[in-house]
């Protein structure tokens, strides 16, 4: 695939080694690595602040939210005057996510990237999930927390991204309908599913 551009779109459940897995697979295919990048990129691009993408990042909060129109560089302390809804917001990002694909090859994670990109020819989508047990021990490990703290986190992740990405395509989140590939990345570990993934996309662009 020497010189062959390629978009890798990451979808994956909280603690199943999705960010490891994608920063492998952009240093496979010399692809850039787009996770909260793509929040920097729609808060440029809308002139928007940064903190507000980040605080709504893959969450469908059916707000209204009030914005200062007036300046063309928004602050936290200055939200009003103005309507402005998360389908906007949204749309802020999906431009964000095609302006890096048509730039360049990249590895995006989450954020409906398979769908905003589902027409575009070099782009593969990929769901990863993983047993609770390795979840959960994840979980503790990253955030100091005890194992009933981890479900709960786990539980509140999972259900905002699945309700995010519902919401937004038309699709269920983590069905093998939606993807090219799903893997559990317990069954072979977050190297060897690198390894198997960068093997299918290989053959899938053969």
């Amino acid at each position: 695939m020497e010189n062959k551009k390629v978009i890798i779109n990451v979808g994956r459940q909280f603690a199943s080694g999705g960010r490891y897995i994608a920063g492998k697979l952009s240093e496979e295919f010399g692809c850039r690595y787009c996770d909260k990048e793509i929040l920097d990129m729609a808060a440029q691009e809308s002139g928007f602040s940064k903190a507000f993408f980040k605080k709504n990042d893959e969450k469908k909060n059916f707000f209204r939210s009030l914005f200062h129109m007036h300046a063309p560089l928004m602050s936290d302390d200055n939200f009003y005057d103005n309507k402005f809804s998360d389908e906007g917001l949204f749309q802020f990002q999906c431009e964000a996510i095609r302006k890096a694909a048509e730039e360049a090859s990249c590895v995006f994670i989450g954020r409906c990237a398979d769908y905003v990109l589902r027409d575009e020819p070099c782009a593969v989508s990929i769901f990863l999930s993983a047993s609770m047990k390795d979840r959960v021990e994840r979980t503790i490990r990253r955030h100091n927390v005890d194992e009933p703290t981890a479900r709960k986190i786990i539980a509140k992740k999972d259900s905002s991204r699945s309700s995010f990405y519902n919401y937004y395509t038309g699709k269920k989140w983590g069905a093998a309908e939606s993807y090219d590939l799903c893997l559990n990345t317990s069954v072979l570990g977050l190297d060897e599913s690198v390894r198997f993934i960068s093997d299918f996309i290989r053959t899938k662009f053969k």
